[in-house]
């Protein structure tokens, strides 16, 4: 396996005096406020970036510091999951919301007290999954400084017909509309900067990332911000090729297949999905403007990511051992042997957070399960509240926090 830290040397083609003239053009060009932002995030990223350069690795070794973060409605749930699994499976410390919350800060920037423990544990956490708002120099805090950064981006047609459901009655300018194709039609006529929780109704992935989503179109702008984020995280995968993503995710971090065998969660039932007309499928990539740009962007690093660690032949026999592998566990776990509707799961402590319009698929276990095996499949659908409230009482069991979904 070629070493896993040649992504990481980017210094040598992205020299100091370099981000220098970058910043001093973004001085030129946007107000001070942004400009402030996006300097000291691209400032942290070179030496970040110098920092890998300088301490590489020669042998492939499980990566075990890494940083996730969780971008919404883009199978990040099902990511999460196998984060969970692999922190149990190693002893690693998960840097778990403070308190009750289900987040971290989400939607505020995130900030290190948002973290349980923090000020014990300072930066000796291993893992950092759950939903934040991006922001480097707080998470710096949290996490060592070897820290592999990852992300997952999905097609934002795909993305906003799954946030219109899902969101229905929590985000203002999706609640007033019948459908995503009437929203579609007129946006700005459901849509209110003002409002709360519309964040979710335009480029959302850009604001989990840390940025304006309302921000207007620049081509300069935008290639600072996507440079700036190809600088901090090492690998954005694609979750419309999700199984290819497990495979170079595995790849880089030196897993073993079983350590991204997964389950598909927080996935909908059909009956809950909305068809886009062609006409508003094109509407799409200009109302979120920002995100298709990102996504395109990323879209086609992942796949150069991929043509540099294995060739295509290699990338679809490992798809199918993982396949394959997959279709093992659902028939020795599960009664179905599919994922079912909600209100059809047997075990209370099992069943999904339900929101909006969406119906929030779930699984039944088989009853003849021996101890280990009941153990690692019930990891496997346990969905990512209760997962989280598990994880949260067993690395601080002199707290308290409920243990089922809401």
């Amino acid at each position: 396996m070629k070493g896993i830290w040649r992504y990481f040397q980017q210094c040598s083609y992205l020299p100091l005096w370099l981000a220098g003239l970058t910043l001093i053009g973004s001085f030129y060009h946007y107000s001070t406020k942004d400009t402030n932002e996006l300097a000291e995030q691209q400032w942290l990223s070179v030496s970040m970036t110098c920092y890998r350069q300088k301490h590489p690795s020669k042998i492939c070794q499980p990566i075990t510091n890494v940083m996730f973060l969780k971008t919404h409605k883009t199978a990040s749930s099902t990511i999460l999951n196998i984060l969970y699994r692999f922190s149990e499976k190693h002893s690693l410390t998960v840097a778990l919301p403070y308190g009750n919350e289900p987040h971290l800060g989400y939607p505020r920037h995130f900030h290190a007290s948002y973290v349980e423990e923090f000020k014990t544990l300072g930066n000796k956490f291993n893992i950092m999954a759950n939903h934040l708002r991006f922001n480097w120099q707080q998470v710096r805090r949290i996490m060592p400084d070897n820290t592999f950064y990852f992300s997952i981006l999905r097609d934002p047609t795909l993305l906003l017909e799954s946030s219109y459901v899902y969101f229905k009655t929590f985000s203002p300018a999706f609640r007033n509309s019948k459908d995503i194709n009437e929203f579609l039609s007129s946006p700005w006529s459901y849509y209110n900067l003002a409002e709360k929780n519309n964040i979710y109704a335009k480029n959302n992935m850009w604001f989990d990332f840390g940025y304006d989503n309302n921000a207007e179109y620049d081509e300069r702008y935008i290639h600072f911000v996507l440079q700036n984020i190809q600088e901090i995280f090492h690998l954005i995968l694609i979750a419309d090729f999700f199984d290819e993503s497990m495979i170079l995710l595995k790849d880089i971090l030196c897993w073993d297949l079983d350590d991204v065998i997964y389950f598909k969660l927080n996935a909908r039932s059909q009956y809950s999905i909305q068809a886009l007309n062609p006409e508003n499928k094109e509407k799409v990539k200009e109302w979120c403007a920002l995100d298709w740009e990102l996504y395109k962007y990323f879209n086609n690093s992942f796949w150069i990511k991929i043509q540099e660690r294995m060739d295509l032949k290699t990338l679809y026999k490992e798809v199918d051992l993982l396949q394959k592998r997959q279709k093992e566990l659902m028939e020795t776990c599960l009664l179905e042997e599919t994922a079912i509707e909600h209100y059809q799961i047997k075990d209370e402590n099992m069943k999904p957070f339900q929101a909006g319009h969406a119906s929030i698929m779930g699984y039944n276990l088989r009853q003849d399960l021996d101890n280990k095996t009941l153990n690692i499949c019930k990891k496997m659908i346990m969905p990512e509240l209760q997962y989280t409230a598990h994880l949260y009482n067993s690395q601080f069991p002199f707290k308290k926090k409920k243990t089922t979904g809401k």
